[in-house]
């Protein structure tokens, strides 16, 4: 068959996007704006000129304002583009060229063969460097017996990654590093470790070619955390072995469908909030040509301009009736389709403003999120800020949004180096957070408990440097945060002094101990268990090197503080009382402990006023049969301090953890401890200390 006579109709208006059907291909496209549509076919991915341009009638091909047509005999593994016209006047906010070639934003795969993203910065026709959607029949894939995991919000351990940065080190150990199949081969390393999640950092496609800036030595920097998306329905081809023709989906797929074997939920890290396309000088690649000025904010009184909201250069506007349902309908197709378990929203502060900019208590993209059947079981987390002054920490919209949390973070790496007068505010962060949730009616699990993560210092790098090292990026260390609330511990950066290489991995231990045995949802970072380093840098985005990489060296070299949190863990897993569905009532065990009791040095006395203090400790008590009641202290003095031990009705106390000993002996194997501790425990200084009832 001739493919330039393939005969066209008049198609249907949804679902949107490049939809297989047994007879041919619809297509469809929103633009409210343009006056004149035009679909390019080609053969390869590298071909300059389309076998076939289709030309959409504005009465044939345009329901409202969907624009479509209905392909014939056009088969999978077809790429396409469009070149859409309309107002141009940027002062009126539109940007419609007519020469510039644009991405469906539904395409379920692209290609970046011919990509050159400064010539879609410039005027004129860019046929021959545009990026190109391709046809893909999304449902040639076997998913055998997959069943999620289903894991309650309240038992969940996260572990952050990125996919390539994971495995894509030369000690790697695995086939295919820095891929889907990658994270596949290291899913042992997650079970022995105990996570129940994995959340990985932006998968969906984005400009890998995209120059970031210029190292010191004069190499270009690119995008590696991928928080730039260019394409909302498909995982980025660059993690995948073989990504022709749709087998990128089944890459990831076969990932999901083998983590699942695995009893580990898949959560992503999306970003809803901003576009590749950046500022008023950026590229031309989808949204800009297509209805620039309903999918992006403006400001409102010069609209060439954009409200950058994001600190990115561009905001989406995500409460505009079509652009939230381009957000709801990507998040459904990486439910329904790839199986997904859970989403964390970048700057998901941007979700809550309405059309004007200014936030909502019911913005309706984030309760249509929360209320659809279809995300029911899907876990939500809101990274609950952005860069344009909102902090929602405790006032998210909606109620089972949960939140990463900030103040958690900050309280902590203050109190554990040893700030005085934090031990009211690490208390309320301890159980769960419930000065900010309990009063709107919320719960622990709405509370993300994290320490680090992939923007800011690893958990070393947290104990190891009292600032930032980003010389690297080329910005004369000017970028990333200046407030780190770290210490080094008498010598910045590395050492050969052992007496601070160990003081330092007793840091990590007690980090390691206050967020696993807090009330809320722990995330940890990928390679904190191992004490990965960055050499200072808290802002790696752009760094595709060793200094992002996961060095698999350390998973011998720090085998023993990997045992600490595969123990500390075990223990969460072990002890209901560490994963509370409600806030503390009050309520009393069979020991006759309340269900928390905070202490001081003495018992009952936690020093609520002193301005001076470094310590707290709590006993925590067990309501299920067979769970042991936990005794906890922090002592981050520098002094060693002696505290009180609750007595017990029946049973003794045995030491689980002491940060402070050497390595084989600061902490037991759940069931094992053999130490017996009664009256009181002599705590060494900068120490966490755990006792178990038998």
């Amino acid at each position: 068959m001739n493919k330039k006579q393939l005969a066209v109709t008049s198609g249907k208006a949804h679902p949107l996007g490049a939809t297989v059907e047994k007879q041919g291909v619809n297509f469809s496209l929103f633009s409210e704006n343009a006056t004149a549509v035009e679909l390019l076919l080609f053969d390869g991915h590298d071909d300059t000129k389309p076998f076939k341009t289709i030309s959409l009638d504005g009465d044939e091909n345009k329901t409202f304002h969907f624009w479509h047509c209905f392909v014939k005999d056009l088969k999978p593994g077809t790429h396409y583009a469009y070149r859409i016209d309309g107002p141009s006047n940027i002062n009126d906010g539109h940007r419609f060229d007519k020469e510039k070639v644009l991405l469906d934003p539904y395409a379920k795969g692209y290609t970046n063969t011919l990509w050159d993203r400064v010539k879609a910065c410039q005027p004129g026709d860019n046929i021959k460097t545009s990026l190109r959607g391709v046809v893909i029949d999304q449902n040639e894939f076997d998913w055998e017996d997959d069943k999620a995991p289903g894991t309650p919000m309240k038992d969940s351990v996260i572990y952050e990654i990125n996919v390539r940065g994971f495995t894509q080190s030369d000690n790697s150990g695995v086939k295919n590093p820095g891929t889907f199949k990658g994270i596949i081969e290291k899913i042992p390393y997650f079970k022995e470790l105990g996570i129940t999640a994995v959340e990985l950092l932006p998968v969906f496609e984005f400009d890998e070619k995209e120059t970031v800036g210029m190292s010191p030595n004069g190499n270009p920097l690119k995008n590696f955390w991928g928080y730039s998306t260019i394409g909302f329905f498909a995982p980025d081809s660059s993690y995948c072995v073989n990504p022709e023709q749709g087998n990128h989906l089944n890459e990831f797929r076969e990932m999901v469908k083998a983590l699942h074997k695995a009893n580990i939920e898949v959560i992503l890290d999306v970003v809803y909030n901003h576009t590749n396309e950046g500022n008023h000088q950026g590229p031309t690649i989808s949204f800009k040509g297509i209805d620039n000025k309903n999918y992006y904010h403006h400001v409102w009184n010069d609209p060439q301009y954009y409200m950058d909201y994001t600190g990115c250069g561009n905001t989406v506007n995500c409460n505009h009736p079509v652009v939230s349902k381009f957000i709801t309908d990507s998040l459904e197709f990486w439910v329904n389709e790839m199986h997904v378990d859970g989403f964390r929203f970048d700057e998901g502060s941007i979700l809550s403003r309405g059309e004007n900019g200014a936030p909502l208590a019911h913005a309706p993209v984030l309760w249509n999120i929360e209320l659809m059947e279809t995300f029911a079981e899907t876990k939500l987390i809101a990274e609950a800020w952005d860069a344009g002054g909102l902090y929602q920490i405790g006032s998210f919209p909606g109620y089972r949004w949960a939140e990463w949390n900030g103040k958690y973070r900050d309280a902590v790496r203050g109190f554990i180096k040893g700030d005085k007068g934090l031990v009211g505010e690490i208390a309320a962060r301890i159980s769960g957070s419930a000065d900010l949730y309990q009063p709107t009616g919320h719960t622990p699990e709405n509370s993300i408990n994290f320490i680090t993560c992939h923007d800011g210092f690893t958990l070393n790098d947290l104990v190891s440097y009292a600032s930032k090292h980003n010389d690297a990026n080329g910005e004369g260390n000017r970028d990333g945060i200046t407030d780190n609330l770290s210490w080094n511990w008498g010598v910045e950066g590395e050492t050969d002094n052992e007496g601070v290489i160990c003081f330092r991995k007793q840091m990590m231990k007690n980090f390691a101990s206050i967020l696993l045995l807090s009330q809320g949802v722990p995330m940890i970072l990928g390679g904190d268990e191992v004490a990965r380093t960055q050499g200072g840098n808290n802002n790696a985005y752009c760094q595709d090197n060793e200094i992002s990489w996961f060095n698999w060296e350390l998973e011998n070299e720090n085998s023993d503080l990997f045992n600490f949190f595969k123990q500390l863990i075990s223990l969460r897993k072990a002890n209901s009382s560490l994963r509370n569905s409600n806030f503390f009532s009050g309520k009393t065990n069979k020991n006759g402990f309340k269900d928390i009791e905070w202490h001081g040095c003495k018992l009952f006395e936690p020093g609520w006023e002193d301005e001076s203090s470094q310590v707290l400790a709590f006993t925590l008590a067990s309501f299920e049969k067979g769970e042991p009641d936990l005794h906890v202290i922090f002592n981050m003095s520098s002094e060693s301090l002696s505290f009180e031990i609750p007595q017990l009705k029946k049973g003794v106390w045995k030491r689980f953890i002491d940060t402070s000993l050497t390595d084989g002996e600061d902490i037991a194997e759940l069931g094992k401890e053999s130490v017996t501790i009664s009256d009181n425990y002599v705590t060494n200084g900068f120490s966490t200390v755990v006792l178990t009832t038998y």
